[in-house]
């Protein structure tokens, strides 16, 4: 389990870095570059990376892992506090919904009224891919304590994104996780994301993964659509880097379908399945391998086992 706890964090790292290159790009552009697919860190893109150089999905999910390691329940204070020191350091990308929310924290509005607040003001077009990209080190946190567990994804999510498309995306992404973390059966992870999901929509998304063709599988920021194309490239890939490749060459928001990728297919595959070509370039390759052993640590003190 250790070893898909690294596989987990590193290769949400690693499905960020290699499709921060290609965001906003076609498929069809990315194939003619890539006939064999994008398979090395290339780095460029809008962005202007460097090869390895991780986004805004990486360094918001490092910031939750690290209010995690300090142990005891989730303080969505100290979440807010990252949050807010992250937005203030200026990176180089950040979303609309995070920004208008991270904005209100940093004006004082407290974090369960943030996301809120903008989801209230979007009349629902907050939607967008931005908590479930970062919602991994949840499931490291607390695999032993599901109903814990449930609950921290929901509240990591509507610090920022609010909507209910949102918070359960991020529910069902755990779930699933936690479900490969615990050697669970891909054949069965579905059934695992969406356990106790009762949202229709929700529940279509993941569904729908295991029907469709390539060309018909979405790309876009909205949450559902990273949902839908993240479990098409889980199912339907035999190794962790195919199914990496496969969801950033889908093009689009590639950064974040291939972390939200890359998290499922690490805590499937482990570590030792990720390319050391890859891992050799990856931005805080050493913070992020530490995080998960102190977060596999503490939900260990937690395990009943």
């Amino acid at each position: 389990m250790l070893n898909r706890y690294f596989g987990c964090l590193l290769g949400l790292a690693c499905g960020d870095a290699l499709g921060g290159a290609a965001e906003f790009r076609s498929r069809e552009e990315i194939r003619a570059d890539h006939p064999e697919g994008l398979r090395d860190f290339v780095g460029g893109g809008w962005l202007n990376l460097f090869p390895g150089e991780v986004t805004d999905d990486t360094q918001m999910a490092l910031a939750i892992a690290e209010s995690l390691t300090n142990g005891g329940p989730l303080n969505m204070e100290d979440v807010a506090t990252r949050f807010v020191a992250w937005y203030l350091s200026r990176p180089k990308d950040i979303g609309n919904t995070t920004r208008a929310a991270i904005h209100l924290l940093d004006s004082g509005v407290a974090w369960n009224m943030a996301g809120e607040r903008i989801h209230a003001q979007s009349n629902g077009r907050a939607a967008g891919n931005g908590s479930v990209m970062r919602c991994a080190p949840v499931a490291l946190r607390f695999l032993s304590r599901m109903d814990t567990m449930i609950q921290a994804s929901i509240d990591t999510s509507r610090i920022t994104h609010a909507d209910q498309r949102c918070t359960l995306s991020a529910v069902a992404v755990n779930q699933a996780i936690a479900h490969l973390l615990a050697n669970g059966d891909r054949l069965t992870v579905i059934d695992a994301a969406l356990t106790g999901i009762e949202r229709e929509d929700v529940k279509r998304a993941v569904h729908r993964a295991v029907m469709l063709n390539e060309s018909d599988v979405p790309n876009g920021g909205f949450v559902l659509d990273t949902m839908t194309a993240a479990f098409w490239a889980l199912l339907n890939h035999d190794s962790l880097e195919e199914t990496i490749v496969a969801a950033v060459a889908l093009g689009g928001d590639a950064d974040t379908t291939g972390a939200v990728t890359g998290a499922l297919a690490g805590a499937m595959y482990g570590i030792d399945a990720i390319p050391d070509r890859w891992l050799s370039l990856l931005q805080h390759r050493e913070r992020i391998t530490e995080l998960a052993g102190i977060l596999f640590r503490l939900n260990s003190e937690d395990s009943p086992n």
